[in-house]
């Protein structure tokens, strides 16, 4: 099988990033983002999505985190749509939820070509004890990814009050659903859509 992976150098006024993306992986990652609750995450991403990893960034971190967090999923968004190349024998819907001690997280996407992020939390989720990473800071990350990498995206916080269980739910959620999503089936015949294109 081809081997499918990106390397991606993506340089701007704000911020410098390189990631190194391997799907058919084993988990390894090597994360430097000066986001220390970002690299958390994507060490997750990587080790539960069973991708190898490797990013470097830089940003203006002194204004605030949001150039490098948006860049970040831009980057990595662009590396995955590289990696998975024509698409062709992938089984492109993926679904998954976690439990995170009190919080509960459902994720489920279709790696469609047709870019979008819809989230929804039940009403008796509230988001306490918020880390310097928040809430929305996770939704800007998960936002740029999905319009790069071309998935639709659904995440459904079902439960939860710590913000850090939450986010983690998310990160972990979306690494099962893209190995599953990601994944050959030796039975799809070309591209998994009657129109013969994902785009």
């Amino acid at each position: 099988m081809k081997k499918r992976a990106a390397s991606l150098d993506r340089k701007t006024s704000e911020t410098s990033i390189q990631i190194k993306l391997a799907l058919d992986g084993t988990g390894r990652s090597r994360i430097d983002t000066q986001i220390p609750f970002l690299d958390h995450m994507l060490t997750l991403l990587a080790k539960h999505g069973l991708l190898d990893l490797q990013i470097k960034a830089r940003g203006d971190l002194q204004v605030d985190i949001h150039h490098t967090n948006e860049d970040l999923g831009i980057t990595l968004g662009q590396a995955l749509a590289r990696s998975l190349g024509d698409k062709k024998g992938i089984r492109r819907y993926g679904s998954f939820a976690v439990p995170m001690d009190e919080a509960l997280t459902r994720v489920t996407l279709d790696i469609s070509g047709r870019p979008s992020l819809f989230v929804t939390k039940e009403k008796g989720v509230r988001l306490s004890r918020q880390p310097k990473y928040s809430f929305d800071d996770a939704v800007d990350f998960l936002r740029s990814f999905c319009q790069h990498a071309g998935i639709n995206m659904h995440i459904g916080v079902l439960a939860g009050e710590d913000t850090h269980h939450i986010i983690e739910g998310m990160f972990k959620g979306l690494a099962k659903a893209l190995d599953m999503a990601t994944s050959m089936d030796p039975r799809v015949r070309g591209v998994p859509s009657t129109k013969g294109t994902l785009s």
